[in-house]
């Protein structure tokens, strides 16, 4: 296991600086991490053998039909699905083809590794695109005031220039709030979006997966089946073509059982809950930033649980004077810098800004 998921550790490492908040962080370390988990752990045979094992009693060799029915598809047969286990049919939705009848095929397994990794890459893409405008401002300003064990000397030095900075760019910030805001209205798209995404690549069955799960314990025994074996079939047929001796085409029937299938299924049961928990907490994080932006004093009752050891007065004096990219930045600062270093700095940045307000007066 080390082996396979080893390179995945990386994921799992904490930044020293945050430019983001625990939902952001959701999307792309843990989300992509286990996306990648699951399109690496779908590959690995060690650990459900072979993807697919198909049975004929004809001369057919067992490698060949595998390699056939793996590239070009199973099917069910629709009318099976609710017939009798052990006495109509041998299992849920195997039954003798009768031409004209409703098959559903099932070729999507081939994919799913690449669907899966596909996803990691788009949970990601919000995260590169917000360090990539964010540059590394957040570590810059930082000076060093993250850490609690600084020389007075150097601690009012620094103080003193990220004050003066913050003072002579009031307002200057709205393209760096912005481009913030809009990677989180980008994280809630993608994950709705993916939502669609994976129904459409299931046929439609992923929007409902889970609540069938859910309610399968539920049914009534004498008609029920599992759900996961409707999406995620376990025992299917495959139709062989091939010509006879005589130069005619011979139909050759096998059923083929599918042990990724396994996997399969509790991956999506996982995802289905996953995401639709991401989907709702992307939204309350949305809805969160809307009060802050029509709500000026909301933003005064953020930091002031943030920074509890600032002057309540002093901090409100800050947040009146700031515009929301302004706030935007402070509580990024709030959330790296040291909350003793953050207290002096919130009042040496009130003093300043009344000392200018009095001057322009």
């Amino acid at each position: 296991m080390d082996k396979i998921f080893g390179s995945l550790k990386s994921l799992l490492k904490l930044n020293t600086i945050v430019i983001d908040n625990n939902v952001f962080r959701l999307h792309y370390r843990f989300t992509v991490l286990i996306l990648l988990a699951f399109s690496i752990l779908v590959t690995s045979r060690q650990y459900i053998g072979d993807p697919i094992d198909c049975i004929s009693r004809d001369d057919i060799p067992n490698k060949l039909l595998d390699s056939f029915c793996w590239i070009h598809g199973t099917f069910s047969v629709e009318n099976a699905w609710h017939k009798k286990v052990g006495v109509e049919v041998p299992y849920p939705g195997v039954d003798k083809y009768t031409p004209g009848e409703q098959r559903t095929y099932h070729a999507y397994y081939q994919w799913v590794c690449f669907v899966l990794f596909l996803q990691a890459m788009m949970f990601y893409v919000p995260r590169y695109l917000w360090k990539m405008w964010e540059g590394g401002r957040i570590r810059a300003l930082i000076l060093g005031l993250n850490s609690p064990i600084m020389s007075s000397d150097k601690k009012e030095e620094s103080r003193k220039i990220l004050v003066e900075y913050l003072s002579e760019n009031m307002g200057n910030h709205k393209l760096y709030a912005a481009e913030y805001f809009f990677c989180e209205i980008l994280n809630f798209i993608n994950v709705v979006g993916q939502m669609y995404l994976m129904d459409s690549f299931l046929g439609g069955e992923f929007s409902s997966y889970g609540h069938k799960v859910v309610q399968f314990t539920e049914w009534d025994y004498s008609v029920r089946y599992d759900p996961m074996i409707h999406v995620f079939p376990r025992l299917t047929k495959c139709t062989f073509h091939r010509y006879g001796s005589s130069g005619d085409v011979q139909r050759h029937d096998a059923m083929c059982i599918l042990p990724i299938n396994i996997i399969n299924e509790k991956i999506y049961v996982f995802l289905w809950f996953w995401f639709v928990l991401l989907a709702i907490l992307s939204a309350l994080i949305l809805g969160f930033h809307a009060v802050i932006l029509m709500w000026p004093q909301s933003r005064f009752m953020v930091l002031r649980s943030r920074a509890r050891l600032t002057r309540p007065d002093y901090l409100d004096i800050v947040v009146r004077k700031c515009h929301l990219s302004d706030w935007f930045l402070l509580d990024l600062l709030c959330k790296n810098i040291d909350s003793l270093n953050y207290r002096d700095l919130i009042t040496d940045l009130a003093r300043k800004l009344e000392r200018k307000a009095v001057d322009m007066a």
